[in-house]
């Protein structure tokens, strides 16, 4: 069952007279004990809008292989749905890697969260891994913020007082702060992130990749330009994308500062980003659809580049070759 909040909660049971007449207290208190079940994967779904990003990638062959070899080895947790099968808190990973090792079931402890408890939970046990992206942080410190607040808001059964909601916001900011490791303000850059549209957002994220086929946005650069919206941080993709060039951080105020005022616009952004950037080498800039038609769809700016330098040294050869002939006929 949900209340009007949407979360999620058992409805009392009905005691059952017999089995208590004829179960020892120490039995009754073990069939309340949590256990490691064998459940079909095909019975988990994944938690809604769950923020990290389960990838098929080297990595996720190395966990498949030794899933395939030895098992799962850490159960993963996950609750009942009220329609009948579950949704997964914790292991999503190991789920993925369980398909992928040709196994229908996944070692698993049921436990009855509320959707702020579960939610809580899934992000505390991704935030223990080695390398986090810059979107998974946002997404993730948004949603366990907004749980946060909701639970420090109710009151508790010994004061029957809800929070005032600045006090609410600023203990849970701060509780936030201390269990992650990272400022407020930090924080609060982070969960700005989630206002980029999803393309600017990846390039946030290569920033930590290092894709040399995709362009990449420092984060303070990218903070400032989460304030602008959306249309016109889609005309800004284009800019990037056809001039393969990046904001700086001060381009990013001052399109901000224009977008606030009201007077961005598609001729503003791309003037800002024509501008000389403080110790940018010069560079010569082509729009990238005047010599598309020579080079297969997808294909890499790095290969371009490399291909376009021998075209013209191949010319420059042709060239001198050309002058000889013409200096031996004279």
């Amino acid at each position: 069952m949900a209340d009007k909040s949407g979360q999620t909660f058992a409805l009392p049971k009905k005691p059952n007279l017999a089995a208590e007449l004829f179960t020892t207290q120490e039995e009754r208190d073990d069939a309340k004990r949590e256990r490691v079940l064998d459940i079909p994967t095909a019975e988990i779904s994944d938690f809604p809008n769950h923020p990290f990003k389960v990838q098929l990638d080297a990595e996720m062959q190395e966990m498949a292989e030794s899933v395939r070899q030895y098992g799962v080895l850490i159960p993963g947790l996950i609750r009942p749905k009220e329609g009948g099968g579950y949704e997964m808190v914790a292991g999503h990973r190991r789920k993925m890697a369980s398909g992928l090792a040709g196994r229908e079931t996944m070692p698993c402890i049921i436990r009855n969260l509320t959707d702020d408890e579960a939610t809580i939970i899934m992000i505390d046990s991704n935030l223990q891994r080695e390398r986090i992206l810059p979107s998974e942080k946002a997404f993730a410190y948004k949603m366990k913020l907004e749980a946060m607040k909701r639970q420090a808001g109710r009151p508790s059964r010994g004061n029957p007082v809800p929070l005032e909601p600045n006090l609410v916001g600023s203990r849970s900011n701060g509780e936030l702060s201390e269990q992650v490791g990272e400022s407020v303000s930090q924080i609060k850059r982070f969960i700005r992130l989630t206002e980029l549209v999803p393309q600017l957002l990846d390039m946030v994220d290569n920033a930590l990749l290092r894709d040399k086929d995709l362009p990449q946005i420092a984060m303070r650069p990218a903070v400032e330009l989460s304030y602008l919206p959306p249309e016109h941080q889609q005309i800004l993709l284009e800019e990037i994308v056809g001039y393969e060039s990046t904001p700086s951080h001060e381009q990013a105020i001052k399109m901000r500062k224009f977008s606030e005022e009201g007077r961005l616009s598609e001729d503003v952004i791309h003037s800002i980003m024509q501008e000389e950037k403080p110790n940018q080498v010069e560079q010569f800039k082509m729009p990238r659809e005047r010599i598309s038609k020579f080079f297969a769809p997808g294909t890499p700016a790095e290969k371009i580049q490399d291909t376009i330098i021998k075209a013209l040294e191949y010319y420059r050869q042709r060239e001198h070759q050309r002058e000889r002939v013409r200096d031996d006929a004279r």
